[in-house]
């Protein structure tokens, strides 16, 4: 089957795997070692001259299905300069957080320094600002929607030597035009990541403006039922995931379970039908809220008010199904809102089926501190929304109810 000439959804569905017994779906090898048909074969594994299997944090036949299907997903119809399709490579994590771990740790040394965008999730941000430096890696921020700025930084910061953002980004919905900043980046011959966690590879492929990494944490879409916890790095440079960054992830121990896998590879099944439906209903949610008398910001990039919206709109292929909002009575409205709720769900996360409400200042981004929340946009009053599949007149009316 030639991965790049068939429909998105069709690869979802019928990803490869082998097991030697004609099996349907990808098997759960619940084993934490392989076997060696003798001495000299584990000799010869250990040392790389034969590709087979040793114990499951090195790797696992189940996470690397999962992490494989989710690497075709990403490059899907994406060709190298020379007209070849592009291959990636992918390590499957116990979460988005490890991947981003991961990723950060294999390429960053002392005296390296990250360029970050700042919009983030409250994990990365608290990552890079508590735990980097005591690696000695300083980390620069930058808004990235001012390339100007953007450019100022790498080129007065030699010793940035990787420049990664969210978009969309957590929870503001900021979106950054990856090309431009890919360009830029490589003319000071950065390297580029992306974490591509709201958006999924079904509604954007960072690979094709040249990106060098992505991460995604699986827990939301990609599994889409809340069922499990779990990360995946994907790499478009196939030796540096085969070496130094797979090094750092079987060295910190930060793999996958074989049971999360599989959940993931089951749930990325439906992924194109699940977001189709995920974008149909925030958009009637947004336009919903925005025209509503009690709320006075709606942050969503499907909405033309949106600053971000031509961007969106140029490279993903609908706005997703996150957004965030604000009530006009502040604070208090907020929270009276949010335990109002009958249908919607009280909960952090996103990407399941049913619709998450949850509260960033107090919650996912608890640990930043409140005056660089502000900056971002992160008030105390933000409510963000991950709207999800119930019926959208059922919605509207439970989030009507609760404005009232």
């Amino acid at each position: 089957m030639n991965n790049k000439s068939i429909d998105f959804g069709t690869l979802a569905i019928h990803q490869l795997h082998t097991d030697g017994h004609h099996s349907h779906l990808a098997p759960i090898y619940a084993s934490s070692t392989f076997t060696f048909d003798s001495a000299e074969q584990g000799m010869r594994r250990f040392s790389g001259e034969d590709s087979g299997y040793i114990y499951s944090r090195f790797g696992n036949p189940t996470t690397d299905a999962t992490a494989q299907a989710i690497a075709d997903l990403e490059t899907w119809k994406i060709l190298n300069e020379d007209g070849t399709p592009m291959r990636a490579r992918a390590l499957l994590t116990s979460s988005g957080q490890a991947a981003m771990a991961t990723l950060f740790i294999s390429c960053l040394n002392a005296g390296d320094a990250l360029l970050a965008t700042s919009s983030l999730y409250g994990g990365t941000h608290e990552f890079i600002t508590k735990m980097l430096p005591k690696f000695g890696i300083k980390t620069y921020f930058s808004d990235m929607t001012d390339v100007t700025e953007l450019e100022a930084l790498l080129k007065a910061n030699p010793e940035i030597k990787l420049v990664h953002f969210e978009s969309p980004a957590n929870p503001t919905m900021q979106c950054i035009n990856i090309e431009r900043v890919v360009q830029i980046s490589k003319k000071y011959q950065k390297l580029v990541s992306v974490d591509n966690t709201f958006a999924t590879p079904y509604l954007q492929q960072p690979f094709k403006y040249q990106v060098d990494f992505i991460f995604h944490s699986t827990t939301k879409f990609l599994n889409g039922h809340g069922s499990a916890i779990g990360g995946v790095l994907i790499g478009r440079d196939l030796n540096a995931m085969q070496t130094y960054v797979h090094q750092t992830h079987k060295l910190l121990g930060v793999n996958s379970n074989p049971f999360d896998a599989f959940l993931v590879l089951q749930g990325i099944k439906t992924l194109p039908l699940r977001m189709e439906q995920h974008c149909r209903n925030a958009m009637d949610v947004a336009y919903f809220l925005n025209n509503h008398p009690e709320i006075a910001n709606v942050h969503y990039n499907g909405l033309p008010s949106h600053p971000d919206f031509e961007i969106s709109k140029k490279q993903m292929r609908h706005a997703g199904s996150v957004m965030s909002i604000e009530l006009k009575g502040g604070y208090e409205k907020s929270i009276d809102f949010v335990n109002k709720l009958q249908i919607c769900t009280r909960a952090v996360s996103i990407g399941t089926v049913d619709t998450l409400v949850s509260h960033p200042a107090s919650m996912s981004h608890a640990g930043i501190p409140r005056e660089i929340r502000l900056k971002t946009g992160i008030t105390d009053g933000l409510i963000r929304i991950s709207v999800g599949l119930e019926s959208i007149e059922d919605l509207i009316a439970d989030l009507e109810q609760a404005l009232q």
